[in-house]
């Protein structure tokens, strides 16, 4: 005999659609500033800041509300509705908050392409559980679940509206109105930007003023990572697992600097300085030292974009590749890399990143990580740092660099690192190095106005003390018996000005429409020299490797070729098969700038043929997999 089930207890109460509406947009309210008491920072600042910027309350309260309604579609009533959605919500800010506590990040939409790995991460890291907000939290979820058991709603006055179809249609179109939302309204930069905050710089900064809700529903169309056409798993797991041969290179110690918007840019005719007063006595020196590579490194953006060239250079893939929306490489990694670090790395070598900046900046302190960096120090962790005005100066990361040096020969271990620098990064103005700062004089033949001779007289004196720090790393490895190849290249042009203010006054087109394609591509060159001292020449048998590179005739190349150049020159391009096949497309096409193309002849096209774009596809494809399928370990 079959046991009847119980019918669901009615409510007590049964309110009617208007008083329902009032009492969604109230369970609102309080949904959202549950989420917003959650996150780390003062609700009190938090309402501040929302006070003086109204529209915030609106953003952060639409999404929750539209779910709320959407689930009562479903749930026939607003308080399991509110209960269910506020309830997620709340948990949702509370995993921001302790991955802020973790890692110095905000939960990102992204973040939930990650749950497998971030549930291995957790017994990695000691987590301080904030017990009381979870309280809090269940007790939300407890109360509003015993209203719902009290106070139910009443059908809609339509019968037609009663229906399962239209309850579906119902929660259907509020999800319809949430999606379009976040695909027009939050995913509005210009509006994102347009609002105050302490520091713009600081993702968790802006998370914690704006709003979690907020934040959270811009960043569904930030940072993608668009899955190429024609891509294969199978495929490029084929590719990524080729054989590949180790231990047979040298162990040549590998010093890498990428220095803050360093350029040759006083090399162009309208400069009018001396060989007494040169900028750049250093790189034109090593330029000319049989035991050099050098050329021009095309980076992925202009005036700015630091990381995404730390990115191309050291994984081999280029940001602009990515997506056509995204602008930050280092905010669309979220999982182990390969790198240099971990090819040098997996061959014994000590590997170290060093940058004078902080360390949340660009989100570095988690991205070296996954790049597999076993050392890393930021201005934080160093001591002894010199300053020129409020930027820490190269010479004095040039003596860290060293010191770093001599500690792991000292060891006999070999040396992998890479330091990015600071000094030279804008604002240009006449008090960057404090106020009555001497520049010497811009010699140009150029007529410039008091602004532009201003910018370039700042610029030109970080490009000196670049040029020392250049000077002195080749002097001091010179004189060690221990195998060196240093590596110095620029990160991209300087901001000289709104509207390529001192480039226009100069005379030096670096738009498409000032020369065409070869300007546009002008305008992302820096200068690189690769150099050995004596013991690593001898070691790697410098001409014979110099020569195998097969580099175009001036030795233009995009920067994610750079870091697969400094592997076939120490010996390890056998050593994977993904730097590997970075080589060979760069003797067909050494510079991929988005649509514009360099061949190996010096041709600039944007037309490729099907061979090249087959082997361009597959590079896409290649990077696609690394990006959000491989398990490195």
């Amino acid at each position: 005999m079959k046991k009847r089930k119980t019918p669901p207890r009615a409510p007590l109460y049964r309110w009617g659609l208007v008083p329902s509406l009032f009492l969604a947009v109230a369970l609102t309210g309080l949904s959202t500033l549950l989420c917003l008491w959650v996150q780390p920072n003062s609700l009190r600042s938090v309402l501040a800041v929302f006070r003086a910027q109204p529209l915030l309350i609106v953003l952060n309260c639409l999404p929750i509300g539209l779910l709320i309604v959407a689930f009562a579609f479903v749930l026939r009533n607003v308080f399991s509705s509110a209960c269910l959605v506020g309830t997620c919500c709340a948990f949702l800010s509370l995993a921001s908050r302790i991955k802020l506590q973790v890692r110095d990040e905000p939960v990102f939409p992204r973040d939930f392409l990650l749950l497998k790995e971030a549930g291995s991460a957790v017994g990695s890291y000691h987590i301080s559980w904030p017990w009381a907000v979870i309280t809090v939290i269940l007790i939300f979820m407890v109360v509003l679940k015993f209203c719902a058991r009290i106070v139910g709603c009443k059908p809609f006055p339509v019968e037609t509206l009663r229906g399962g179809i239209a309850r579906a249609a119902g929660f259907l179109a509020s999800l319809a109105v949430l999606a379009a939302l976040i695909l027009t309204v939050y995913a509005d930069n210009g509006l994102y930007g347009s609002f105050t905050v302490s520091n713009p710089y600081y993702i968790p900064t802006v998370f914690n003023e704006l709003g979690f809700p907020y934040c959270f529903c811009h960043n569904f169309t930030t940072y993608t990572v668009d899955r190429p056409a024609g891509f294969s798993k199978s495929e490029a797991e084929k590719w990524d697992s080729a054989a590949v041969e180790t231990g047979t290179a040298p162990d040549v110690n590998v010093i890498m600097v990428m220095n803050e918007a360093f350029s040759d840019l006083t090399d162009s005719d309208v400069f009018t300085y001396s060989a007494d007063e040169d900028p750049l006595p250093n790189l034109h020196a090593l330029r000319t030292d049989p035991h050099c590579v050098s050329g021009r490194v095309v980076v992925p953006g202009f005036a700015g974009g630091t990381a995404n060239t730390e990115f191309d250079v050291l994984t081999g893939m280029q940001t602009n590749a990515l997506s056509d929306t995204t602008t930050s490489a280092f905010r669309a990694v979220n999982r182990n890399l390969d790198s240099l670090f971990r090819v040098y790395g997996a061959d014994g070598y000590e590997t170290l990143f060093m940058h004078p900046g902080d360390a949340w900046f660009y989100n570095r302190e988690n991205v070296y990580q996954w790049l597999g960096a076993r050392e890393i120090l930021f201005a934080k962790d160093m001591t002894g740092l010199s300053y020129k005005g409020r930027w820490v100066t190269d010479d004095s990361m040039a003596g860290l660099i060293e010191e770093k040096f001599k500690s792991s020969a000292a060891k006999n271990q070999p040396l992998f690192s890479c330091t990015v620098t600071i000094q030279n990064h804008m604002s240009y103005t006449a008090d960057k190095y404090g106020a009555g700062y001497q520049f010497p004089a811009v010699q140009t033949s150029a007529q410039l106005s008091d602004q532009a001779r201003t910018l370039l007289g700042v610029y030109i004196e970080g490009v000196r003390d670049a040029d020392a720090m250049l000077g002195r790393l080749r002097d001091f490895f010179a004189a060690r018996s221990e195998p060196v190849v240093l590596v110095f290249w620029g990160d991209h042009l300087p901001y000289l000005g709104d509207d390529q203010l001192c480039y226009r006054e100069l005379g030096l087109g670096l738009t498409p429409e000032d020369g065409g394609t070869e300007s546009y591509l002008r305008s992302y060159e820096t200068p690189y020299v690769i150099w050995a001292n004596d013991a690593a020449a001898k070691a790697l048998d410098w001409d014979t490797a110099k020569a195998s590179l097969n580099l175009s005739g001036d030795g233009t190349l995009s920067a994610c070729y750079l870091g697969s150049a400094v592997l076939e020159l120490t010996g390890r391009q056998k050593e994977s098969s993904w730097f590997r096949y970075l080589s060979e497309m760069r003797r067909e096409l050494p510079v991929i700038q988005r649509q514009t193309y360099q061949t190996a002849d010096g041709a600039v096209t944007q037309t490729l043929s099907a061979g090249q774009a087959e082997k361009l596809a597959r590079l896409r494809r290649w990077s696609y997999y690394k990006l959000r399928y491989k398990d490195v370990k």
